[in-house]
């Protein structure tokens, strides 16, 4: 890695904007090049400034950081975003990577993280705060991939409900939860219907 590394701050909050732009430009390798309070406006500044990197935030006001990621994935697929948050969720952490971020720093992490964690994205690797990484770490329960939707669909699986009834329950409709039974099936390599239900009142 040589050169400077140009970055976009993504974040509601200007005065977490100025903390972060004082705090990385005291190192010689950074550049904070744009700053943008959402994803839109992120946007909008990437396509008319070199940028290498985007700390980006998860609550914002209009599209949360997660879209916006994946929307620089497609957009930008040369810019790295980097998650900046203070949700420590691995639910968070998986959509996030799934999205295509580079890593994840907590923001009450300590402030050489993020200097470590820029370097280490910018280089090719991904990085994980020090706290998420030894969540990782641990063996993980099976539905801890599923959606916060699909362990919903799960719970009331194991309540014997049919379709139907998850449906009229989580207000959605009988496809919708037809397609969420599908994915759970799919994420946990369970073939049968039985199997399925059989899962549901184990862990659901």
């Amino acid at each position: 890695m040589t050169g400077t590394i140009k970055i976009q701050l993504v974040d509601d909050h200007p005065l977490v904007r100025d903390g972060l732009r004082a705090r990385l430009e005291a190192m010689p390798q950074f550049q904070v090049v744009a700053e943008a309070g959402g994803a839109a406006e992120a946007l909008e500044q990437a396509a008319q400034i070199d940028i290498d990197l985007v700390l980006m935030d998860i609550n914002m006001r209009d599209t949360n950081g997660i879209e916006a990621t994946a929307q620089f994935r497609v957009a930008f697929p040369c810019i790295a975003v980097l998650i900046l948050s203070m949700h420590d969720k691995l639910e968070y952490v998986s959509q996030a990577i799934r999205a295509g971020a580079r890593g994840y720093v907590l923001k009450d992490a300590p402030g050489k993280d993020i200097v470590v964690a820029i370097e280490t994205v910018m280089s090719g690797g991904i990085y994980y705060s020090t706290a998420l990484a030894r969540q990782l770490a641990q063996p993980q329960m099976p539905d801890m991939q599923l959606t916060t939707r699909e362990q919903e669909v799960l719970r009331h699986l194991a309540r014997g409900e049919s379709n139907k009834q998850i449906a009229r329950a989580l207000d959605l409709s009988v496809r919708t939860v037809e397609t969420h039974r599908l994915n759970i099936k799919r994420k946990l390599g369970i073939e049968g219907q039985a199997e399925l239900i059989r899962f549901a009142v184990q862990h659901g």
